[in-house]
Formats: C-alpha cells, structure tokens, sequence
C-alpha cells in the first residue's frame, strides 16, 4: 500500500473555495381544490409507534390513490418505507370506505359519492439514523418521507400537521413553518418541502445564532459535552464563508438538529434544515470537535448544490423509483471537498490539518482496488445498488464519489487558479451554475452543461480531462495538479519490500476472522476466503 505525505518546495499563495446545493420544490398541478390535514400522535411512543390520521375534503373524483415515498431524497438507495405501515383504513361519513392495496406503496380508496375522507395508519418506528425515523419516550424523530402518505397526482398540494406531543414532550424542531401561533401545528406548502423537513418532538436543548441574515437553530439531542458559546461562536463562521460563494442564503430560517449518540455519525441534507449523528462525547476531543464541524460544514453547503443547484435528475423527484444522475461525484464530492476547504477558511483548521484530510482522501482512492474497476460516472450511477450496499468485496469493485469526487475538485480549483494566475477558482463556477440553472433557468443541470462550465472558467477543452478521470480509469497526476499550489506527493511506502498476506482481519471471541481479501494480493490468489479463521501463519 502507498501512504502520502506532502512536501512543500514552493510558497504559493492559493484560493480555495465552496459550494452547496438545493433544489426547486414544486411539481404537477393542482389536481383539486382538496384540503389535507393531518393529526400525529403517540399514544404507544414506548412501543416505537406514531399513529397518523389524514383528512382529506374536497374531493371530485370516484378513486383516490394513495402512496408512500420508497426513498428519502439525498439518500439514495430504495428504502420501502411502507414496510413500516401498519392498520391502514379509511371511512367516509362515519363509514369505513373500500380499501386495496395495489403495489408496495400505494393504496387504492373507492371515492364514488364522497367528498371527504378519513384514513388512519400506524407507523414503526425504531431505526435511529439520519434517514429513518425513530420512536421512543424520550423523544420522536420524524423522517417525513416515511411518515406521510400522500394522494397521488398531489405532489404541489398544501398541507397542514397537527402534533399531539407524548407526555412531558415540550418541543418541535423542524424548518416547516408554523399555521399560525400552536409551535405544533405545522404548515407544508407542498409535499416536496414536506418530505424534505424532518421534524424531532422531545424535549430536546434548543440554542441557536444569526448569520447573513438567517436564523439558525441548532436542536441538540441526546445530551453530549459540547460547548454552547463555541458553537455559537464556530457555527457563523462556516455560515459566512459559503455565503460569500454563492452572494446569497436563500433561506429566512435553518435548523440543525443533532442527534448525540454512543456511536454516531453520518448527515442527510435538507431543503432548509439537516439531520447531524454525532457522538455525545466527542466535542471536548479536538480532532472530535473539528469532525463535527466538518460534517457541519459538509451538510449545510448542501442547501446550494444539491437542494438547489442539482442535477436534472434530482428533481422533480420521482418517489416512486430510483432517480439516476451520474454526477454524484459533483454533487457530493464537490460538497465533500468545500467542507474542509471552509473549515481551512475560517481558521479552525490549521494548514496542517487540511493537508492531512487532503492526503488522507489520496491514500484512500490510491489504495483503494476497486478505484481500477469502477469508474466516477458509475459510482454515481450505481449508488443505488452499490455504495449503500457494501459487502465485503465492495473494496475490490467500488470506489466512493465523495472521496474520488473532492479529489476532482480539488484538481479543477487549482487548475482554474493557475490558468487565470489566480483572477478564478471553483467558487466561480458554482455561483455561475446557481445563478444560471436554480435561479434563471429554474432547472437543473445536465452532465455536458457542467463540464462546459468549468471550461468556461479555466479556459480550457477538458475532454481528456473526462475521458481519463470521470469515465476512464486513469492513474491520478497528482503531481502536476498540486504542483500549482507549491506542493509535492511523495510515497513514504516507495520501495517498501515489507510482506502483506492482502487481508483485513477482525477479532471475535480471540479468534481471527477474515473480514475482506484484497484483490492482486497473496491472499486473494491463494484462496483465503471471508469468514475464515487465522490460526496460524507459516
């Protein structure tokens, strides 16, 4: 295996830059003039459960469909929801109505004669993550996608939700804005703004700040020994410095709300808020505390690219299936990439630290087998069925859009900086993509729109540049792309004759269990095989 380190032989001064994405949220017609309110409970919150009641009134037609997202947005793998769903009916005047259920995740409602319905169903609840909702007495997360059934054809339509907090429950967090002064009586102006705003009801610590003319609330969770007044202090930092990218904050309003575990991790991007795993007692560790700002910073850039700069493929969603881009690579890797380019901006990293996350991502795709297999375009493409579906021969065929991603955008900075001798960066091309396609052409981007953009700005064919790096399977120059900025990639391993037998091992019980083999290696070619016991080595 390689290990980088960097050598710097030359003092230049470099601007690094930032990006983060959001999407349009209104799709179809008005199908009718209907009104849809619904009620949420918990009367068994210890049980895990959320009991839903949906009222819908104003109705025209003989039938109604009704359906459940498959997927949240941002997450991308087919997650089936309706899995969850339990004691589902419907009545009309007082009287229970013809149900069926005619796929997965729609159910068929007889609607001759009636003007309104009621229609009740349970949701399980106990999957604690930043995608999937989670239940107990302590306190409720909703995942919105895997909450709210919605009538088909409706996507555009209003609606209102009525919380009936648990016991001693005493607080909502959500970006969804309250219908009128009850902070638990939520409006949702269409369903793409509802399934994009989760909502946590407990009694969670509540704090906030204000920053390019935004309020932020930050929704701690689970106790943790994180600092208030750093925090407070940290946070409108990385606010700043990619605001100043894009010239704007499209939002009035931001919520992060975090969820402090024993283990935590992980973020999902939202419309105007985003879902942080932290663990609780990590913030007081330096290298912990600079990781969360990190996942901060990460999460947050996303409500530019991604929720609004996008690709055409990510909006308006299709619930009902996958939706296929092949430039997740732009829309995480970029975000990956800014995320420690801003922290490195405000300071809170030290230029050492960023250039050991820097040389951490290149050790990562350098080392990585599965970077001569499959290329960036597939690894944005195949998401759904790949990167959220490791095994443990993942490492031999896969390579991650966030790490190879960043990696490309750190090459397409430096490239614009040394074309224009220092006149452009990347932020350039992100704020021309966000003023071009969110705010004038209200679309998304296409894969050959991006490209000419960043043509655009170094001034430069860079269909080579595809070929060998996005489609192809090319060996990265590291070199000539960090030679701009002064830097020098050397391999500490070069040389190194030091035996490796190619595998990964875990322990269980005192015993040694092989976890993965690495293709090439001594291992792979002899046959040892996943889940085998080391015993000895001869």
């Amino acid at each position: 295996m390689n290990k980088i380190v960097f050598m710097k032989f030359l003092s230049v001064t470099i601007l690094f830059s930032l990006i983060l994405l959001v999407m349009n949220s209104t799709t179809g017609k008005a199908a009718n003039n209907s009104t849809i309110i619904y009620k949420v409970t918990f009367p068994e919150a210890q049980a895990h459960y959320a009991d839903v009641e949906m009222d819908i009134s104003g109705l025209k037609q003989n039938t109604l469909d009704l359906k459940m997202p498959v997927w949240t947005p941002g997450s991308y793998l087919v997650r089936e929801y309706a899995k969850n769903v339990e004691s589902f009916s419907a009545e009309a005047n007082g009287k229970i109505i013809d149900t069926k259920k005619i796929r997965k995740n729609i159910w068929h409602l007889n609607t001759a004669n009636v003007s309104a319905v009621k229609v009740k169903y349970r949701v399980y609840a106990f999957e604690l993550s930043v995608r999937t909702s989670f239940i107990d007495n302590t306190h409720a997360f909703l995942s919105t996608s895997g909450i709210f059934i919605y009538p088909a054809g409706m996507l555009h339509h209003p609606s209102t939700i009525h919380i009936t907090p648990y016991k001693g429950w005493t607080k909502v967090s959500t970006s969804l804005e309250m219908a009128g002064d009850d902070p638990f009586t939520l409006h949702s102006p269409d369903y793409d703004v509802l399934f994009d705003s989760p909502i946590e009801v407990g009694n969670q610590d509540v704090f906030g700040f204000e920053s390019s003319g935004v309020k932020y609330e930050i929704a701690m969770c689970g106790g943790g020994n994180y600092d208030k007044a750093r925090l407070i202090k940290d946070m409108p930092k990385i606010v700043e410095q990619e605001t100043a990218i894009y010239g704007e904050n499209p939002n009035k309003r931001y919520v992060f709300i975090v969820h402090n575990t024993s283990k935590g991790g992980g973020g999902l991007e939202h419309l105007s808020s985003t879902v942080l795993g932290a663990k609780r007692d990590n913030y007081a560790n330096e290298a912990g505390y600079r990781g969360f700002l990190s996942l901060a910073a990460h999460e947050h850039f996303h409500l530019w690219n991604v929720k609004r700069l996008r690709p055409i493929a990510l909006g308006p969603f299709d619930y009902d299936n996958e939706n296929y881009t092949t430039d997740l690579w732009i829309a995480e890797g970029f975000t990956a990439y800014y995320q420690d380019i801003i922290i490195r901006r405000t300071n809170l990293y030290p230029p050492e630290t960023y250039l050991g996350t820097l040389a951490a991502d290149i050790n990562y795709v350098a080392n990585q087998p599965g970077n001569k297999v499959q290329t960036l375009a597939d690894a944005s493409y195949d998401a759904w069925i790949k990167y959220y579906r490791q095994n443990e021969n993942s490492i031999n065929t896969n390579i991650s859009y966030y790490n190879k991603g960043s990696i490309m955008a750190l090459m397409f900075d430096l490239e614009i900086i040394n074309d224009t001798h220092g006149k452009h960066c990347l932020d350039g091309v992100m704020k021309y993509m966000y003023d071009t396609y969110y705010k004038t052409k209200k679309r998304g981007y296409t894969d050959m729109e991006f490209k000419q953009a960043l043509e655009k700005f170094s001034g430069k064919n860079l269909d080579e540049f595809y070929k060998k790096y996005i489609n192809g399977l090319a060996d990265i120059d590291y070199d000539k792309y960090l030679g701009y900025a002064g830097y020098h990639l050397t391999d500490e391993l070069a040389g190194n004759n030091d035996p490796s037998l190619g595998v990964i091992t875990t322990t269980t019980d005192d015993k040694i269990i092989v976890s993965n083999v690495i293709r090439g290696t001594a291992a792979w070619i002899d046959g040892i095989n996943v889940h085998d016991e080391i015993i000895a080595v001869d």
